[in-house]
């Protein structure tokens, strides 16, 4: 394949792009930042710019596109902008282009409404009921994607669950550093179920999406490790990796609710540049099940995990020289 992974410079993007160089493809990578990747062609800009997005789609058969803006809090028109705009800019030069495989990668949250999901499967994104500007604005971008599906032009939407990995500085960093300043709590104790993904098994699944794309297209597929743990385990388990204590403190959830809601306003209309405590979408995140249905995902994608959880929660002592 002549592959574009937009996005590089984040875990799973960076993971892709090198598995993809690794099996012999010819890899080009879109970012706004210099990825230091080797063995990979880089195009520097933003998939909100109509210009470096066509360059960087020239002569490639199939993009990968994880590009976006993740975080928990923000203005929307922010989101719209990367999310929404950018995914639009990127399907519409693909195509003219001539790019054959797109693989929009998703996130669970944009089927989430906030109820607990109890081995669901992949339900179409809802954006009318998902919660915070990420999950709407990606609910919106998986509609957009899957809707420009079509004969020479297979869109698979895949939706990662809680990646985690070595190195990570979007979620395990951030629990890490959050658990060593005590600011870190359970909510109703931890006791939520919660699917997670080791980052090499996520990365085989975006290999597998592209490679099954004539088969998958027009579907989206939730990728999980298949191996449900409890919040206060997940918590715990990263914290024992980066050498700090786990988490004691508790924190009744539907008071958590009520403060993120509150705090995301704040952080939101003062446009702070730091993460927020705590957001209604993060107390929800934390306190109600969401784990899923692998049966699908495996069989359309003839994927399966290939690191358990327990060696990959081994693996993340690495990323902090332990």
């Amino acid at each position: 394949m002549r592959v574009l992974v937009t996005g590089a410079s984040g875990m799973l993007g960076r993971e892709t792009a090198r598995a993809f160089a690794r099996r012999g493809d010819a890899v080009r990578v879109l970012q706004r930042r210099p990825s230091g990747l080797e063995g990979t062609e880089e195009v520097l800009g933003s998939i909100t710019d109509p210009d470096a997005v066509r360059a960087a789609v020239a002569g490639v058969d199939t993009v990968v596109h994880l590009a976006a803006k993740v975080s928990i809090t923000g203005p929307h028109a922010e989101f719209v902008a990367v999310n929404v705009d950018g995914t639009r800019t990127l399907l519409a030069q693909a195509r003219a282009a001539g790019v054959r495989r797109f693989v929009m990668v998703s996130s669970p949250s944009v089927a989430h409404a906030g109820s607990a999901l109890v081995g669901a499967g992949t339900t179409p994104a809802d954006p009318g009921a998902a919660h915070g500007s990420y999950a709407v604005t990606k609910g919106q971008a998986e509609l957009l994607a899957l809707a420009a599906d079509a004969p020479g032009f297979a869109v698979v939407a895949v939706r990662p669950h809680i990646v985690i990995g070595p190195g990570d500085t979007q979620l395990v960093q951030r629990i890490a550093d959050r658990a060593r300043a005590g600011r870190l709590p359970l909510l109703d104790a931890g006791t939520a179920l919660i699917d997670t993904t080791y980052v090499d098994n996520a990365v085989d699944a975006m290999l597998a999406a592209a490679d099954r794309a004539d088969v998958a297209h027009g579907q989206a597929f939730v990728v999980t490790n298949g191996e449900p743990r409890t919040v206060a385990e997940v918590f715990a388990r990263i914290c024992a990796a980066a050498g700090v204590p786990a988490p004691t403190r508790r924190v009744p959830a539907a008071a958590a609710k009520v403060a993120g809601s509150v705090v995301e306003r704040v952080w939101t209309w003062g446009r702070l540049p730091d993460e927020p405590p705590m957001t209604r979408f993060l107390a929800e995140q934390l306190s109600t099940a969401h784990w899923f249905d692998q049966r699908r995902t495996r069989e359309v994608l003839r994927w399966a995990p290939r690191v358990p959880l327990d060696e990959g929660f081994r693996r993340l002592a690495g990323g902090f020289g332990r």
